[in-house]
């Protein structure tokens, strides 16, 4: 074991978290040592803690890691220590969505990221707990980085310039990448289109920038259950709101974009209702995106007839679709050039702090908590 280090861990399966002393098991070869700066809170976090997606008791999650390199394995190239980075899913690298530019498709999905595995599937851990020491779920998404010191798999690491605001651009690993990426990866949402997003929590909103600021689409909606949330949308991007609560949303939406609906759309909730209302208010050979996930098990319904006599599309999207190495400097860019104006989301909490940080977040307070690491030695 090669040092103790404080995380932040779920003890059992009911969405409470822990700060613990733990253990790092030593370096791997393919893996870098990153002390954290800062950690997005997501909801897949609270899904897993909550066991309502993939995981197990004694869990580090955590898989919007921002840091500084410490030391690298002997088979990690184009890192040295003092590095900043951010952290992002971890692939495989050489499966067929890998190797054609899909990493976030790569076959061991669900061992990789949900399953605590590492890349290759070999299930290792490294973390142990300080009580007994045994093995805490982690390797999450490859990065586990609710953690001060966690072990990082290459794959995850996109390396990022000295002046680097760690804390500012931490979200960019999972959730403001994949709402992003759904627009322009996934549905390449052209300019002068319309567009409809479902959910406009931090996901959403990465989906309304990209679609109105980046894309340029003509009509960008935006349906919440949230009034505050829809007046933000309208602030970054989105030219309607609606809320999501009411009985005509598929009306009012085809009422904005005559005669029969939106060019593309976003589900961000998950929800098997929302996801029909989505497929409803889609246009003539309209294209949906769902990036919720809900768990195993849930079901959405569709008109075959309808979906068939009007070309609809409906695909999954993972991670936005995107290469992190590539996409997250372009987010970045877009920030830089006050396209994804991300800051507008993000309230920062102390690590001490955090289960302020998550009540802030179920309650829709903060779209975007992000835990900062600096008073945890």
């Amino acid at each position: 074991m090669s040092r103790s280090t404080t995380a932040l861990v779920v003890p059992e399966l009911n969405g409470k978290f822990q700060l613990q002393q733990i253990y790092l098991n030593d370096i791997q070869p393919d893996e870098v040592l990153v002390e954290i700066v800062a950690s997005g809170f997501c909801h897949t976090d609270l899904s897993c803690a909550l066991g309502l997606l993939p995981c197990a008791p004694n869990a580090v999650l955590g898989h919007e890691g921002a840091g500084i390199v410490i030391s690298t394995g002997p088979e990690v190239t184009g890192l040295t220590p003092g590095d900043k980075v951010l952290l992002s899913f971890s692939f495989c690298g050489s499966c067929r969505e890998c190797a054609s530019g899909h990493p976030a498709y790569c076959h061991s999905f669900n061992e990789r990221n949900f399953g605590g595995a590492r890349p290759d599937g070999s299930g290792t851990t490294a973390m142990l707990s300080t009580k007994g020491g045994e093995k805490l779920f982690s390797s999450f998404f490859g990065q586990s980085s609710f953690s001060k010191h966690t072990l990082v798999h290459k794959s995850s690491v996109v390396k990022v310039a000295p002046e680097t605001d760690l804390a500012l651009f931490a979200s960019l690993g999972c959730g403001m990448q994949t709402g992003a990426g759904a627009v322009l990866n996934t549905l390449d949402v052209k300019e002068g289109s319309t567009v409809a997003v479902f959910g406009v929590g931090s996901v959403g909103m990465a989906a309304v920038m990209a679609a109105g600021l980046i894309r340029k689409a003509k009509t960008v909606i935006a349906i919440d259950l949230q009034q505050s949330r829809l007046d933000l949308a309208k602030e970054l991007g989105a030219t309607h709101g609606i809320i999501g609560s009411a009985k005509d949303v598929v009306e009012q939406i085809k009422a904005l974009c005559p005669p029969t609906g939106v060019d593309y759309a976003v589900d961000c909730t998950g929800v098997p209702a929302v996801v029909r209302t989505m497929i409803d208010a889609l246009g003539v050979r309209g294209r949906a995106a769902t990036v919720g996930a809900p768990g195993p098990g849930h079901v959405a319904h569709v008109d075959i007839m309808t979906h068939l006599t009007y070309g609809k599309e409906y695909v999954g999207c993972s991670e936005g679709d995107s290469l992190p190495a590539e996409f997250i400097p372009h987010l970045m860019e877009m920030h830089a050039q006050g396209r994804f104006p991300l800051e507008r989301l993000i309230e920062y909490y102390d690590i001490k702090d955090f289960e302020q940080a998550i009540e802030d977040a179920k309650s829709g307070k903060t779209i975007k908590p992000v835990l900062k690491w600096s008073s945890i030695n």
